[in-house]
């Protein structure tokens, strides 16, 4: 399983400033995806954006045009979303032959709230 870090963008600008100022050497999941928040994440995944993930994985659509005919959403609508979905690290869009195909990343997430304090974790399979 991977861990994505939950983190506020105020601390994640401090964590930035301190790696770029040489006081600490950058954190090894830099370059993984992170949230602002553990509601900014279930935010993203909607019961539509759920339901198209579904697809994703099951149908393998060859393009947007294809999974935007299966779910009658406007292709420019349907790739603002992707675009967001890639940008959390659930899904890809491959170019394939002048094509963007989508595929999802990701089995499953889980999402550990620590009640008491600001050490939420994603864990993702």
């Amino acid at each position: 399983m991977t861990t994505y870090k939950i983190q506020s963008l105020s601390d994640l600008e401090a964590e930035m400033r301190a790696v770029a100022r040489g006081e600490r050497p950058a954190p090894a999941d830099a370059a993984k995806p992170s949230f602002a928040s553990a509601a900014a994440l279930m935010r993203l995944l909607t019961p539509e954006n759920r339901e198209l993930l579904r697809l994703v994985r099951d149908v393998k659509p060859e393009s947007i045009a294809a999974l935007s005919r299966l779910t009658g959403r406007k292709e420019p609508n349907l790739l603002r979303t992707l675009e967001k979905l890639a940008a959390a690290g659930l899904v890809e869009l491959r170019e394939v032959d002048r094509r963007r195909v989508p595929r999802t990343r990701i089995r499953k997430l889980r999402l550990d709230i620590d009640p008491f304090g600001t050490n939420d974790r994603v864990e993702v399979a």
